[in-house]
């Protein structure tokens, strides 16, 4: 890995609350950014694929029975259809 130097501009405010959390939590300023900006970019990349407008209306249209429930209901069906 190669470090890189990167200049930002933000409002001093911020900059210096972000000082005093690095410094609280023992870690450069920084680390913390390269922490968070590491974050922002894996979650964009493990995040689910959306569900489309239809697929989301559809939802909870079928029971979301557990299969055994399922199997114990169909063999009680079956079984009082053909007695």
């Amino acid at each position: 890995m190669m470090n890189t130097k990167l200049t930002l501009n933000l409002d001093k405010a911020i900059i210096e609350q972000a000082k005093d959390y690095a410094k609280n939590n023992k870690v450069s300023l920084s680390k913390l950014i390269e922490n968070y900006l590491s974050s922002l970019t894996k979650s964009e990349k493990t995040e689910s694929p959306r569900i489309s407008p239809l697929v989301e209306s559809l939802t909870g249209v079928i029971p979301n029975e557990n299969l055994d429930n399922y199997r114990e209901k169909h063999s009680h069906y079956l079984n009082k259809k053909y007695s």
